[in-house]
């Protein structure tokens, strides 16, 4: 097991606190905290998944999902085992919730030969991706700075419970981030995800704050998060908040881990929040895990016509110039190269 001393916690005799995620988990010598990767060896901290890769593939940057930074790019995508929710619908469960106190999967990789094989591959970022990289975060910082220096972009796919001191530490070298907005019920929240609304919403306005390029995906799950009213009220508060050129990505459900009693979401459900997203005054809302025609195209916020056409996640046609609406000139938000 690799060991590394963890970033951004306390002593509190022979506890510690961590400071890294708002759970701020308070653990016991030789315990480990909620996301069963960060363990108290004495009154250190240590993190076990440093260089410990469970998953690594070479993704498109659609499929984060991010449609508006360096679209049909490739992403070298990693992850390492564990995360701090325990989403009753999370697809990748086999490798986020790992047994409290078992063994931690994976196979030794150091942020050097992650960034190797980046460029190797022709990708032009890494995507920390997968499981929740908060919980990777040392491995995570120490592989962003290096792609960095080597001309590679650095993405996070996060639930957006990343305290402020890390956030701003890492910013720099991370160029955007998807996060999961899991709904705006906070009674729902921490009993079908983890954690509190409220500090899920105050992470998302940090990234904001610091600049870094920020998608939101809301997984749209019938009888939990699909009425009118709550998808009006994300579309709201991601205007507010986050400006109407914020990308808001609504994805289909399919039964899975231990929500495999609920159906997948139905295809109007998809079409009436996509609506409801524009009419609260989105520029840019995307239909995922399901084919709808036009539901993942991009059009230009002025003259509406086709910027980019998109089948699954592959980009078919992109006509941007520049950045900008080859018909009308307007600038489309994004990072575009």
């Amino acid at each position: 097991m690799i060991m590394k001393e963890a970033l951004f916690y306390e002593k509190t005799g022979s506890s510690v606190r961590c400071h890294l995620c708002r759970f701020h988990c308070t653990i016991a010598d030789g315990k480990r905290g909620i996301c069963n990767v960060r363990e108290n060896r004495s009154g250190i901290l240590y993190s076990l998944v440093f260089g410990k890769v469970v998953a690594e593939n070479i993704d498109p940057v659609e499929k984060k999902p991010l449609f508006h930074f360096m679209p049909g790019s490739k992403t070298f995508s990693i992850a390492t085992a564990g995360c701090n929710f325990h989403c009753l619908q999370c697809q990748n469960w086999n490798i986020s919730q790992t047994p409290k106190d078992a063994n931690i999967p994976g196979i030794d990789r150091s942020p050097a030969e992650v960034v190797h094989h980046a460029l190797n591959s022709g990708c032009s970022s890494i995507s920390y991706t997968y499981t929740e990289p908060t919980i990777f975060y040392e491995f995570a910082l120490e592989t962003a700075t290096l792609a960095k220096a080597n001309g590679l972009g650095n993405i996070f796919v996060s639930n957006g419970y990343i305290c402020k001191a890390p956030l701003e530490l890492i910013a720099p070298v991370l160029n955007a981030a998807n996060i999961d907005l899991k709904g705006l019920d906070e009674k729902k929240y921490p009993q079908l995800f983890g954690g509190r609304l409220s500090e899920v919403l105050d992470a998302i306005v940090e990234y904001k704050r610091l600049g870094i390029w920020l998608e939101l995906t809301t997984l749209v799950i019938p009888g939990v998060n699909d009425s009118d009213e709550e998808l009006l009220k994300i579309a709201m508060f991601i205007k507010e908040y986050l400006g109407n050129d914020t990308p808001w990505h609504l994805s289909r459900f399919y039964p899975t881990y231990k929500m495999v009693d609920i159906s997948p979401t139905p295809a109007k459900t998809l079409i009436r929040g996509a609506e409801l997203g524009r009419s609260a005054g989105l520029r840019h809302v995307y239909i995922g895990n399901l084919s709808v025609s036009g539901g993942e195209n991009s059009f230009c916020h002025d003259c509406q016509r086709v910027l980019i056409v998109r089948e699954g996640f592959s980009v078919v046609e992109n006509s941007l110039a520049d950045g900008c609406c080859p018909h009308c000139g307007a600038r489309a938000a994004g990072v575009w190269g």
